[in-house]
């Protein structure tokens, strides 16, 4: 499977944006689909995963509320929708795909995921 992130930029504190994720090839091995984010220094954090086959998702604590997670099965994308973006927020966010049957809720860990795109940068501005 390949992913192909994009959405990300630069926002003020308290404002939105929505990152989106293609998927092509082999997206019918897919079970979940996940997104990960990484600040500079620290290490890869779970921020929100969705099930392919009935849309389940769990989201970090952090992002609880804030975020939200969705999927469009006949582009082969999944979305990430982010409001009241803070500024420790900012990284670069990636989408995970897993081959894998777990649930959303349980945060996986990054190694459960077998396949990720390259990476969008999000900076949030105080």
């Amino acid at each position: 499977v390949q992913l192909v992130e994009s959405g990300g930029g630069l926002v003020q504190a308290g404002g939105s944006l929505r990152l989106s994720c293609v998927a092509s090839g082999r997206t019918f091995s897919t079970q979940v689909m996940g997104w990960f984010r990484q600040a500079p220094g620290k290490e890869r954090e779970f921020v929100g995963a969705i099930t392919w086959s009935d849309g389940r998702t769990g989201y970090a604590d952090s992002v609880k509320g804030r975020f939200t997670i969705s999927r469009d099965d006949a582009k082969n994308t999944v979305y990430l929708q982010m409001n009241s973006l803070k500024p420790e927020d900012t990284g670069v966010y990636y989408c995970a795909a897993s081959r894998f049957r777990f649930s959303p809720t349980t945060a996986p860990a990054p190694s459960l995921f077998t396949s990720w795109g390259q990476g969008t940068l999000v900076t949030v501005s105080s």
